[in-house]
């Protein structure tokens, strides 16, 4: 919606994102270039335009000569450093510009490369260098209107009125004045540029996170139920080939499943933003995953009736679930474990995986990212996990989530 106008709801895109001519002012990219085109033009007009007002004030002011030339060529082509040394180019602008007064020449456009040379000192943040400059180009023109022009050409020439200082005060204050509301603005389309790369690295690595931890639990779950049928394949081969044939089955069936859900976690990845081929998992595929650990030795007793839940809270419980279970095959000695869903004042899902233990590793949880993994889920729907050793010997793991969470899209 960001990139769409709908007329009178607002200000115009540029306004709101910036000119790219202001946004890139200043930059990196932009001080190494010349600004030749533009130069060329102000030297142009500059030059033009001060012979035409030699003409219109011929009498009042000294007429053009080389000197005069000198001057405005200088005080214009110095704009091609702008960028690159914006406190040079101000002082340097400003002081040209005060040489061509105090010799008598015509007022003209010559002030046109001083607007400038204060608008890119101003907007690169060269602020107190373009007041200086400014103010003492403003103070030499009082000098020479009201006390020098005795002294200096043309002859004959009479001070200048204190009223015409005020116009050229307004003047001068309007031009910082526009100068500072550019700065203003471009340091705010920068700095929301720079918290929009920051939100869409913060989005981007919410996304990896969120990749990693569908890819550990699908990925935990199968393999732990491979690697164990594998190892019965291996021993009963010789004794039992038919028992070995169905360790081999189980295989089959759990490395297709795992494939299946590890290709559509890797379209989701890339064509971000479809809708995906196959609904994600939940509860109600609770039976399937009780028959998964069987096929790796485990029994798994079920209570409680999963309820109705949001699409991202039915996902995280019965991935919660599915990691839990894969700690126990592959890290706790017990053969049985529970699984206990439970509404709790009809607000929370209450999720309980128990086994009897013990451990046969360092740890019957398992080796942290799977609880990790969990954690994260519940916290991103506003619950709570916690998970340790049971005082009778065994692992005990409880998350505790909301009911209604309104999954991401829900309103769309």
């Amino acid at each position: 919606m960001d990139e769409r106008q709908v007329g009178g709801s607002g200000p115009p895109r540029w306004w709101r994102h910036g000119p790219p001519w202001l946004r890139d002012w200043g930059e990196a990219d932009r001080s190494t270039r010349w600004p030749w085109l533009s130069t060329a033009l102000l030297t142009f007009f500059v030059m033009g335009g001060s012979n035409y007002a030699a003409a219109e004030q011929a009498g009042e002011r000294a007429p053009l000569d080389s000197f005069a030339r000198v001057l405005l060529l200088v005080g214009s082509l110095l704009l091609l450093w702008r960028h690159r040394n914006p406190v040079l180019v101000v002082f340097g602008t400003s002081a040209a510009a005060m040489l061509y007064l105090g010799a008598g020449y015509p007022y003209g456009p010559i002030f046109l490369a001083v607007a400038l040379a204060c608008f890119s000192a101003v907007v690169a943040g060269r602020r107190r260098a373009a007041w200086a400059a400014v103010g003492m180009l403003w103070a030499g023109h009082v000098l020479v209107a009201h006390w020098l022009y005795r002294w200096l050409p043309p002859s004959g020439d009479d001070a200048a009125s204190w009223g015409a200082e005020v116009v050229v005060v307004a003047w001068m204050v309007a031009i910082l004045a526009v100068s500072e509301l550019a700065r203003t603005r471009r340091e705010q389309w920068v700095r929301e540029r720079a918290e929009r790369a920051q939100a869409a690295r913060r989005r981007a690595d919410e996304e990896r996170l969120r990749m990693a931890r569908e890819l550990h639990d699908v990925l935990a779950h199968s393999i732990s139920v491979i690697n164990v049928q594998a190892g019965v394949g291996l021993a009963l081969l010789d004794t039992d080939p038919e028992q070995a044939r169905t360790a081999l089955t189980t295989i089959k069936a759990a490395s297709k499943e795992a494939l299946g859900e590890v290709r559509q976690v890797l379209d989701t990845l890339r064509t971000p933003g479809d809708a995906p081929r196959a609904p994600a998992p939940g509860l109600d595929r609770l039976p399937e995953l009780v028959q998964q650990a069987a096929g790796a030795g485990l029994t798994v007793d079920v209570e409680g009736d999963p309820p109705r839940l949001a699409p991202g809270t039915d996902l995280a419980a019965f991935r919660i679930v599915q990691e839990a279970l894969t700690n126990v095959v592959r890290h706790s000695g017990s053969r049985h474990a529970r699984v206990r869903l439970d509404r709790a004042d009809g607000v929370t899902l209450r999720l309980r995986i128990d086994d009897d233990g013990p451990a046969t590793g360092a740890d019957a949880g398992g080796s942290g990212n799977g609880l990790a993994g969990m954690r994260e889920r519940a916290a991103a729907l506003g619950g709570t996990i916690e998970a340790g050793p049971r005082a009778d010997g065994g692992f005990r793991v409880l998350a505790v989530l909301p009911l209604n969470v309104k999954a991401e899209g829900d309103d769309r």
